[in-house]
């Protein structure tokens, strides 16, 4: 079951990052006299709800896991496939360091997941 919840927060934070980017649309503050008003797309709008659900969760996942096994884990997770869906949706370039450094971080999770 853990696990499961981490999959489903690595799901939300991906998403929430997709959908924010694609649409493009960070959100408008307005403070006017005595009222204050914030807008967004849906698109936005959509991605902003995914990564505070993806918040809510992963103050879950903090408190089942230890922490200096989890958030390496979840984080260089987070980082490679945000490199890859920058790279397939958004036609980001991926330099060789780019590549290079995604590698180490896989490289690195693996390593701290090996029994020796």
């Amino acid at each position: 079951m853990k696990f499961i919840l981490v999959i489903i927060y690595l799901i939300l934070t991906l998403s929430g990052l997709f959908f924010i980017k694609k649409g493009g649309n960070p959100g408008k503050l307005k403070l006017q006299k005595k009222e204050m008003s914030f807008s967004i797309n849906l698109i936005s709008a959509i991605g902003l709800l995914s990564y505070l659900c993806s918040f809510l969760l992963f103050t879950k996942i903090v408190v089942m896991f230890d922490l200096s096994y989890i958030m390496p884990i979840v984080t260089g997770i987070v980082q490679v496939m945000t490199l890859i869906i920058a790279n397939v949706f958004f036609k980001e370039s991926i330099s060789k360091k780019g590549i290079i450094g995604a590698s180490l971080v896989i490289l690195g999770i693996i390593i701290m997941n090996f029994k020796f």
